[in-house]
């Protein structure tokens, strides 16, 4: 069985309120921009603090923020 990756819509989120950038949102969150690319292309997993921080700083829930896809059957 393959592992199951959890995606997340960081780029999209960022694009869609007022093209944040990377460098923005590392600012905002208290990380290296390093950091933010590494979340939003999904090699790292943030910590569960950073995920609701990145939630917030969205204004959006964390399931509109990080995907976990469903096994199929």
């Amino acid at each position: 069985m393959k592992p199951t990756k959890v995606t997340n819509s960081i780029r999209a989120l960022r694009f869609t309120h007022g093209e944040m950038t990377q460098a923005d949102l590392a600012a905002r969150l208290g990380v290296t921009r390093q950091t933010v690319i590494a979340i939003e292309q999904s090699r790292y997993s943030p910590s569960l603090e950073v995920a609701f921080q990145i939630a917030r700083v969205f204004g959006v829930r964390l399931e509109d923020v990080f995907q976990y896809p469903e096994e199929s059957a």
